[in-house]
């Protein structure tokens, strides 16, 4: 059954910790066909600012210890994990970063953060089509990210829910690559007017594919004129500096906060 809030298809979260162990969480939303529209709205809202007021206190904690915080989203296959090894190696003595991997199932994509050295947990959702601010929250519970450090949060690979919920993050990063189609910010204009940043993924294809990158540069403009866009290859490097740079300053921004 399909949540009609979200398009999560059950009822439970279920949460990996490092040592591989799992236990569900009970998911919030209601599943049937028997919820009145206005039932219904009132769910979500519901649903929606209890999750806000979790990442109001994840942002809160974010602030406290000068941290930058970026939740990456993304369609399954467009490249996250490759694009964090290549930027947690690239930028090695430079920052502390951790990771929160969020995956349906397995901890494959830990795996490969895990082997760059970096501190990483594996946040599994079960049926679940997005991370929550609950979720994020247990997750630095476990992480314990170093103050004055980056998270990466990797987010489930959709580009539906995840626009809708609010991890305490300072920015989404949405990630499209060139293998995907330069329709999606037109098709999926919430994610894309969540994002200030659009990283266009595997330029290194772009002889193979028919993919225009003006095309997709404007129809996210049309979307959100304010997003800003990089073309990248997390595989070859490839236009990687103007992404580091990006980071940095947000970087640079997120712990003067505290004192301004």
């Amino acid at each position: 059954m399909m949540c009609g809030h979200c398009g999560c298809g059950g009822p439970d979260h279920e949460h990996e910790h490092e040592d591989g162990t799992r236990h569900s969480h009970s998911h919030s939303h209601a599943h049937g066909h028997t919820h009145t529209p206005t039932t219904l709205v009132e769910l979500q809202t519901r649903v929606l600012a209890k999750n806000d007021a979790i990442a109001a206190r994840n942002r809160a904690w974010f602030a406290g210890r000068e941290m930058l915080a970026i939740n990456l989203v993304s369609s399954p296959g467009a490249g996250k994990t490759t694009l964090l090894e290549r930027t947690i190696r690239d930028l090695h003595g430079q920052y502390d970063i951790g990771v929160l991997e969020g995956d349906q199932a397995t901890s494959l994509d830990r795996d490969r953060v895990a082997a760059t050295g970096a501190p990483v947990i594996q946040v599994n959702t079960g049926t679940g089509c997005h991370l929550e601010a609950d979720q994020v929250a247990r997750g630095l519970n476990e992480l314990r990210p170093a103050p004055r450090s980056i998270l990466l949060i990797e987010n489930v690979g959709n580009l539906v829910c995840p626009a809708m919920f609010d991890l305490g993050e300072r920015a989404k990063v949405v990630i499209l690559s060139v293998t995907e189609g330069d329709d999606k910010p037109l098709k999926y204009p919430h994610m894309f007017r969540a994002a200030p940043l659009m990283l266009i993924n595997k330029i290194d294809l772009l002889p193979h594919v028919d993919f225009d990158v003006a095309r997709v540069t404007a129809s996210a403009r049309d979307v959100n004129p304010a997003i800003a866009a990089i073309g990248l290859s997390a595989r070859t490097g490839e236009g990687m500096q103007q992404w580091y740079d990006w980071l940095r300053r947000e970087w640079t921004v997120a712990t003067e906060a505290a004192f301004a």
